[in-house]
């Protein structure tokens, strides 16, 4: 299956928080089928010992890459009601799907006084997980679906997976709704390979100043602040490179970098990806150029930190 072909697949996935397995699965799959041809075969980390995460060891680790796999997206409560997963956007109207017991579902999502609700024609299985009706556009200049986020950062992954010769390749769980898998992961790792820094393969957003076809968006800070000599080496390999790239500055959002910052390890972090239009909606859209951008600076990066 070649990689090209795998991010339409990756996008036809449902993964909300707390039903990654689906994920990890195939993502499984296409790894045992590929591994064989990369330039290192990795050493293959899951079970029930990491719930739904997924780890890949190659060579002898310095660092770590970590590529959410969950969703946002919503569960069905009761009297037709819909609760969040993590921060979706509702346009009244929205098609979502999934399945209870009783069969497939497709209905619309409206919200009224705050709640939200749907339409389907008969009760839905409480604690059903419905996610966005997928409708993937590619035009010449960009991508639009839902779930870019983070889908792409997953393809990144598995793209940096092709030639990376010392390095952990990590599938998390969880980051859409309060975290949680990362600092048991790095315990993990810490006892089996021990790193000393993490990238985030994630999608951030366009602001006033990260735009369109600027490159890759290298984060020096969100909500959480990295250390900056860890940012100025990352900043400085990234202009080395002549790939191009964008500086992050905001006062908000998060990632597993937040994990990484909080778990009990002296490991440092940089939040690394393309940035997005109408974040988590189901129009999620983002400039090929800058996939590219993000793609080659993570090859370039994980050779040379």
């Amino acid at each position: 299956m070649p990689l090209i072909n795998v991010l339409s697949d990756l996008l036809e996935i449902q993964s909300t928080s707390g039903d990654e397995s689906s994920m990890r699965e195939f993502l499984l799959n296409y790894i045992n089928q590929r591994k064989d041809s990369w330039n290192v075969c990795p050493e293959i980390h899951f079970g029930t010992q990491l719930h739904d995460c997924l780890l890949l060891k190659f060579g002898n680790p310095r660092g770590a890459v970590f590529a959410h796999m969950d969703t946002i997206g919503f569960m069905s409560r009761y009297q037709n009601q819909l609760i969040p997963i993590g921060g979706p956007e509702v346009e009244n109207g929205t098609y979502l799907i999934g399945e209870d017991k009783f069969g497939p579902i497709r209905c619309r999502v409206f919200e009224e006084d705050g709640n939200l609700f749907h339409d389907f024609g008969r009760k839905i299985t409480p604690g059903t997980r419905l996610s966005f009706e997928q409708n993937v556009k590619i035009s010449e200049n960009f991508i639009q679906a839902a779930y870019l986020d983070n889908r792409l950062g997953i393809y990144n992954a598995l793209n940096l997976c092709e030639n990376l010769e010392d390095g952990w390749v990590v599938f998390s769980t969880f980051e859409e709704h309060g975290g949680g898998s990362v600092p048991a992961i790095l315990e993990f790792i810490q006892k089996t390979s021990p790193i000393h820094f993490a990238l985030i393969s994630d999608i951030t957003w366009i602001t006033d100043g990260v735009l369109h076809d600027e490159g890759v968006v290298v984060s020096i800070r969100d909500k959480h602040i990295p250390r900056k000599k860890f940012l100025d080496k990352i900043i400085d390999l990234a202009a080395e490179s002549n790939i191009p790239y964008q500086l992050e500055i905001e006062s908000s959002g998060s990632s597993d970098g937040r994990e990484v910052q909080f778990s009990p390890y002296f490991i440092d972090w940089c939040f690394i990806g393309a940035p997005e239009d109408n974040v988590h909606s189901p129009k999620e859209k983002v400039s090929l150029s800058d996939l590219d951008a993000m793609l080659k600076m993570y090859v370039y990066l994980m050779a040379r930190l």
